[in-house]
């Protein structure tokens, strides 16, 4: 039937939260899956201020739930409010919160996609490690809050190996939060030989932040310091002081500008990272939102290679604590046969032949092509590796299912 009615997709990741229409090429709403959180007592404190902040700045999603205010969305989130923290619903891919949940899909739902969730069937994506109870308490929601018609509850790496017309695939997904390896078969992930790692693009964003400190560089979050021309072409930097934000309000702020320099400047290097070699690189100039430029030479490569070798995580200052849980995290290329090498013989040559890249962290630049050397060097020698990744950096960071 030509009128029939889209489906919605909603894909609640480590990182970002991303919601759209099925068979589209990319999502129609793409936000930060952490949410601001004030205490009520706090909220009442200041009400006054924030309300005019709310009207000013059109910020629809501020929600009282329980004894706490949360502000869903970019827009909310870029407000600075006295005793806001930072919170995620998730923690190691399992939802800990679920009314931070309700209210990131309501933000989805009412405030991003305009639509009445009782008219749209709904395909929501779950990690591969989805407990039964977790996908209860899912369909518990969709169906007695939101009164969804009908609802479908797939696997993040089937949606992504179905997106790239296979049916068998290894799905390489490095998010925000972990990356995982799944084997799709036929449209099945493989849970006996799914492996994950907690080395994400967080887990990058950090050890870039705690590098460029040991250098000196400090990274002022936008809300702390105001800028003004005092001539043409000139800018004054003035410090300003907010005693009441948080820790957790003041990292975010952080992560996101260095989450921004590892996206530009960062690249995963040909060969295994070896200080000697990269000491002597020419630097690249980055300007942070206070002005101020600096210098980020070594590190661009650095950073990156510890998707392939974690231990390199540890000679960053402030990463000791990595040294406890680094002997059981394993390379990505380790990752991936290991994977591969427990399902069974039959379908081994087919999965060494399609391995998808999909996530944010995998956009980065030569992740695939150092990923198939790595790959070519230590699989067997009667196996043809193809890792594939769309040329385009959004699709394969926002990678949808044509449902």
């Amino acid at each position: 039937c030509t009128d029939e009615v889209s489906a919605i997709v909603i894909d609640l990741g480590s990182h970002t939260c991303k919601a759209g229409y099925a068979g589209e090429d990319a999502p129609k709403a793409v936000f930060p899956s952490v949410v601001g959180c004030i205490d009520q007592m706090d909220a009442d404190d200041d009400k006054e201020n924030n309300d005019s902040e709310t009207n000013n700045n059109n910020v629809d999603s501020n929600k009282p739930k329980g004894k706490r205010r949360l502000y869903v969305g970019s827009q909310a989130l870029g407000f600075r409010r006295d005793h806001m923290e930072v919170v995620s619903p998730l923690k190691d891919g399992v939802v800990v919160d679920w009314d931070i949940v309700d209210s990131i899909w309501d933000h989805a739902l009412k405030d991003c996609l305009l639509v009445d969730p009782k008219e749209h069937p709904m395909l929501l994506a779950e990690p591969s490690s989805n407990t039964q109870q977790q996908r209860e308490r899912t369909a518990e929601l969709m169906f007695e809050k939101y009164k969804v018609p009908a609802l479908f509850l797939a696997k993040n790496a089937v949606l992504t190996s179905f997106a790239s017309g296979r049916a068998t695939s290894v799905v390489v997904d490095s998010g925000g939060g972990s990356t995982t390896v799944a084997p799709v078969h036929d449209g099945y992930v493989l849970q006996k030989a799914v492996s994950s790692s907690p080395i994400g693009g967080e887990f990058l964003t950090d050890c870039l932040m705690k590098s460029l400190e040991s250098k000196g560089i400090v990274i002022k979050p936008r809300y702390s310091f105001k800028r003004k021309e005092i001539q043409p072409g000139v800018f004054q930097t003035v410090d300003v002081d907010f005693p009441h934000t948080t820790e957790s309000y003041k990292l975010y702020s952080q992560r996101v500008i260095a989450s921004d320099i590892k996206e530009c400047v960062c690249r995963a290097p040909d060969t295994p990272y070896d200080e000697s070699a990269y000491s002597n690189i020419p630097m690249t100039p980055y300007e942070l939102p206070d002005g101020q430029t600096i210098e980020i030479g070594a590190d661009r490569f650095k950073i990156p290679d510890i998707l392939f070798n974690p231990p390199l995580a540890q000679t960053i200052p402030g990463m000791d604590n990595f040294a406890e849980i680094s002997p059981s995290v394993r390379g990505l290329p380790q990752m991936v046969i290991e994977s591969i090498n427990r399902c069974d013989v039959d379908i081994r040559k087919e999965l060494f032949g399609s391995i998808l890249l999909a996530g944010g962290t995998a956009s980065m630049q030569q992740l695939k092509e150092r990923l198939e050397k790595d790959l070519l060097e230590e699989s067997p020698q009667a196996a043809r590796v193809k890792v594939l990744a769309s040329g385009n950096a959004t699709e394969r960071r926002f990678r949808f299912a044509v449902v």
